[in-house]
């Protein structure tokens, strides 16, 4: 009896140990499984390493993003995060000057070089939200993470067909910020609830609250469904008279994403700003991170911090692909997010030139954290 009950209180004291164990969703793997290493540029990804150090050096004190990082161990450090970095453009340069193949796409260089932690995405949360979702689709990806790949997802930047002035057919505007929080940092402007940008929801702006009563500054006009498109992927891109320009998202009305519902029926709003290229993270507009296709992710800043080099892993045709990206960009569709990485791809029209050109990338992925060794 006396050993049966010492067996039970042991059951019942490890279950409650185990409860109270934080989850841990990056563990270091001594044995990562690297495909072929491809689909991504050493020269590419050490353009947005760069730009990622120097926005961790220059705005330090940015606590929301530029951390080591709040789901790994001690040996996750941002000093480590900051050799990572310069070590892809070390390696890149030596490369260029010893005119060879980048090393960054070999196996054994990496495995020589990196410490790898593999993720194991956080599919408790991923349901929840599934079973909240009131679209389809979107529900059924969700619940269809495994334990061992993270949810992959694209995104690209928008192609516009768009025109200077309201058309009949282009009708919606991308708007600068509005008149009266023009001149106003960050700070103040949000500690204002009774700025116009405060007040209206993408749904109140669709209708025509500012054009009617002029509070912004159409920058450029588009179709309604381009305007969803471009508010979803925050950035859009545009030709203009054999000029390409680039629009970035700059400050919205404060409501949160929504991840149940769809891009029509969410009430957050952007308004943009003419930026010199497709941008990432930053706190404020002249601060944001000069991104590149293939080498760039978007995911959880807050939780995972800036800066983060990633391998992801996936079978294509007869053999398994590996590529390497940063996290260099964030969204409201990560908060809360730890089972989800998304590819920058290029600038597309719509989602069809888009498919047709990313049709042979998966929905999901093995995933690892990479830093430089100790």
């Amino acid at each position: 009896m006396r050993l049966g009950l010492s067996c039970l209180l042991f059951i019942l004291v490890t279950f409650h140990c185990a409860a109270q164990t934080p989850l841990r969703f990056f563990n270091l793997d001594n044995t990562p499984e690297l495909g072929k290493m491809t689909d991504f540029k050493a020269s590419a990804l050490c353009d947005v390493a760069e730009a990622t150090q120097r926005y961790l050096t220059t705005f330090s004190a940015d606590k929301f993003a530029v951390h080591a990082g709040k789901v790994f161990d001690n040996s996750v450090t941002l000093v480590r995060v900051e050799k990572t970095l310069a070590f892809i453009c070390q390696t890149y340069r030596e490369d260029v000057r010893a005119k060879r193949d980048s090393r960054l796409h070999e196996e054994g260089f990496l495995t020589t070089n990196f410490d790898f932690y593999r993720w194991t995405p956080d599919v408790a949360t991923a349901r929840k939200i599934a079973l909240k979702s009131t679209h389809a689709r979107k529900t059924s990806m969700l619940n269809a993470i495994s334990r061992d790949k993270i949810f992959l997802t694209k995104y690209y930047t928008k192609l516009l067909t768009a025109s200077a002035v309201r058309t009949p057919v282009y009708t919606q505007a991308l708007y600068a910020l509005p008149y009266d929080e023009l001149g106003l940092t960050l700070t103040e402007a949000n500690n204002d609830l009774t700025l116009t940008r405060h007040q209206y929801t993408r749904q109140d702006i669709i209708a025509g609250t500012l054009a009617g009563k002029k509070l912004a500054k159409a920058l450029i006009w588009l179709t309604e469904e381009a305007l969803h498109d471009v508010l979803l992927q925050g950035t859009g891109v545009v030709d203009v008279n054999g000029m390409r320009r680039y629009f970035n998202v700059h400050r919205n009305n404060g409501i949160a994403y929504d991840y149940a519902i769809g891009k029509r029926e969410q009430a957050r709003y952007w308004y943009f700003a003419e930026v010199p290229s497709i941008m990432g993270y930053g706190k404020t507009l002249e601060s944001k991170i000069a991104l590149k296709a293939q080498v760039s992710f978007a995911g959880n800043v807050a939780e995972l911090g800036l800066g983060k080099l990633f391998m992801v892993s996936y079978p294509q045709a007869d053999k398994e692909i590996s590529r390497l990206g940063l996290l260099a960009d964030q969204g409201g569709a990560f908060d809360n997010n730890l089972f989800q990485l998304d590819l920058l791809t290029d600038s597309y029209y719509g989602w069809q030139d888009y498919h047709q050109a990313n049709k042979h990338l998966p929905d999901y992925a093995k995933a690892w954290l990479m830093l430089i060794k100790p």
